[in-house]
């Protein structure tokens, strides 16, 4: 799917495609005066980043199920996992998790803790085996095991 622009002067050139679209609004959701998570000196974001808050008593029940883990963040109420952006695209995050595009901390006055820094140059959680823990932590069936109803 295309969106062709207009202007006064008539068809715009530019056509911009869906995920154009998506990151757009992503990135209109996100600016302004934000507190995001640093990703640690010497690490690599390739991939952006996102992040997926849980509460803290989730935390180390997450911790101890994953079999890999990239920089995780942690205040008295939460724990943050980083994950590579769009990890939210066709999952639905079971609550009382909450899915922070950018990795933006909302109303925090300061930006939580690092806890965990893993070995190499990738602060990323991988985002299944993260939303599978969450899914199973919280009694939640995975959004592709669910029924289809009509």
């Amino acid at each position: 799917m295309a969106v062709r622009g207009t202007s006064a002067a008539g068809p715009a050139a530019q056509v911009l495609g869906l995920d154009t679209l998506v990151r757009l609004k992503r990135a209109r959701t996100v600016s302004g005066a934000v507190r995001r998570l640093p990703v640690p000196e010497g690490m690599a974001v390739p991939l952006g980043c996102d992040a997926v808050a849980v509460p803290a008593p989730f935390g180390p029940l997450l911790l101890s199920r994953l079999p890999r883990v990239g920089c995780v963040y942690a205040d008295r109420a939460q724990w943050w996992w980083l994950v590579p952006s769009e990890s939210d695209v066709a999952l639905d995050w079971p609550a009382p998790a909450r899915y922070a595009t950018g990795a933006v901390v909302p109303d925090a006055p300061l930006a939580p803790g690092l806890i965990h820094r893993p070995h190499g140059t990738l602060p990323y959680t991988p985002p299944i085996p993260l939303y599978l823990a969450l899914c199973r932590i919280t009694g939640t069936t995975p959004v592709w095991s669910r029924p289809i109803s009509v």
